[in-house]
């Protein structure tokens, strides 16, 4: 059985993952504007895969009879000097969501809830993507040396993700 405390704490994640993909989304905004359709694609997907953590995280609660409750979301940043910039937001962002799983899987632990620690652990394995994708492009952007030849051919590549 979740504790109450969990049970708040992965609602509260629930909202996070929420405005995780609202960050995604603006920053889609952002590289739209600036003509860069691949990087804008690449964010999109990320929202995406924010509401689909999200969504996990909801059904695992109300499995358990627990309702969901919604926070206000707040506004993500708008203002971005460069493309670089948006990757390296990312990956600040995301070791931040990484720290706060771990958090919930000690809680768990802690609780000795392994039935929920058991349902983190995916989240935790996902994260090392979560990070590793914004980092392999922050070095890729940086051997390029941010040149326009360089930038283009990396959101020609972006485009394609699916």
């Amino acid at each position: 059985m979740i504790s109450e405390n969990l049970a708040k704490r992965i609602n509260r994640q629930i909202n996070r993952e929420i405005y995780s993909g609202y960050l995604y989304l603006g920053m889609a905004a952002y590289a739209d504007f600036i003509g860069l359709k691949g990087f804008s694609n690449w964010f999109k997907h990320q929202f995406r895969e924010e509401m689909e953590h999200a969504d996990k995280m909801w059904d695992y609660l109300a499995e358990h009879g627990i309702r969901v409750i919604m926070e206000a979301i707040e506004a993500p940043p708008q203002g971005f000097d460069s493309a670089a910039e948006l990757f390296e937001k990312t990956l600040a962002h995301e070791k931040n969501v990484t720290k706060l799983i771990h958090e919930l899987v000690s809680i768990a632990r802690q609780e000795k809830d392994k039935e929920t620690e058991e349902f983190l652990s995916w989240f935790v394995k996902e994260q090392v993507e979560e990070e590793a994708a914004p980092a392999g492009i922050i070095n890729r952007i940086g051997l390029t040396g941010r040149d326009k030849e360089g930038i283009a051919k990396i959101d020609k590549e972006l485009l394609n993700r699916r």
